[in-house]
């Protein structure tokens, strides 16, 4: 259950150290565009203010999520039909909010992005989809995949994708724990 006011607000942009802009700088290819001071360049999304409040922590995060969404080896459409998956299981509205337009953008439809409340049971799915959004279940209910789904994804997926997947649900569960206990927002913003 996510409380009722927020626990901790992001780090206002303006009292950023040149530490907690280091934050940013290297650790995350799109976070990069963030601080080009580019007139058309993006607001800072409220998640870095949060990690500017330990940038040793939040600095590594970010180098492990960046991987996962810059430089990773499963198809942006199955990473993001895995984190959509546990924004939901995990009732992470902000996570929600910031992967429907990765979602969309990488190929998931809005009757898809919709039936992720039903998960593997909706019948938009491939079988293929079926068992990708099994294994997110699985992973959040028990911890692991059981030998008959591991086994189909295994026939689908290379060894280093199958690591890559229970990373993406591992690590955006840990992250859905985090940004749920300090109750922040999608739609908050670092105060410039």
């Amino acid at each position: 259950m996510t409380p009722a006011a927020p626990r901790m607000e992001p780090l206002p942009i303006a009292e950023w150290a040149e530490e907690e802009r280091d934050l940013l700088r290297g650790n995350m290819a799109r976070a990069d565009r963030y601080l080009t001071g580019a007139a058309d360049a993006p607001p800072v999304p409220s998640i870095l203010g949060l990690f500017a409040r330990h940038p040793r922590v939040g600095a590594p995060w970010l180098a492990f999520s960046g991987t996962l969404l810059d430089d990773g080896t499963l198809d942006p459409r199955d990473r993001e039909l895995l984190i959509l998956r546990v924004g939901r299981r995990t009732g992470c509205r902000y996570q929600w909010a910031q992967h429907v337009g990765m979602a969309r953008a990488a190929g998931l439809a809005p009757e898809q992005i919709a039936a992720l409340r039903e998960g593997a049971g909706a019948g938009t799915w491939s079988e293929r989809d079926r068992d990708i959004l099994r294994a997110a279940d699985q992973l959040v209910d028990g911890h692991t995949i059981d030998d008959a789904l591991w086994e189909r994804l295994a026939g689908r997926f290379d060894e280093r994708q199958l690591l890559e997947l229970l990373f993406v649900v591992g690590g955006y569960v840990c992250l859905a724990m985090v940004l749920n206990s300090v109750g922040l927002e999608p739609a908050s913003r670092p105060a410039q």
